[in-house]
């Protein structure tokens, strides 16, 4: 299955950090945050601005980014979890 966001919505994937482990604690997957990393995998058309023109958005497939702890919305593709987000979600690119 293939998802092609609309409008100015964009699909991540997040990116698992390494495990740090201090001395011998362990923390359950259940205490773990989850990361605030992605890759874009899709970007849609962009938005439509005042003037009536679409405007292209600033990211594009492959770009490596940050985005908000409660940011964009979960989608469950076959075994793979994914994010669909709006543009002004992201907060900045990983260069």
């Amino acid at each position: 299955m293939k998802i092609r966001p609309l409008g100015e919505r964009v699909l991540v994937k997040r990116i698992e950090e390494e495990e740090v482990r201090k001395g011998n604690i362990i923390i359950p997957d259940t205490a773990k945050e989850k990361p605030q990393q992605g890759e874009v995998i899709a970007v849609g058309p962009g938005r439509w601005d005042d003037g009536g023109k679409r405007r292209a958005p600033e990211v594009k497939e492959g770009d490596r980014i940050l985005f908000g702890k409660y940011a964009g919305n979960e989608v469950k593709v076959g075994d793979e979890e994914f994010l669909i987000m709006r543009e002004d979600d992201i907060l900045g690119i990983i260069e």
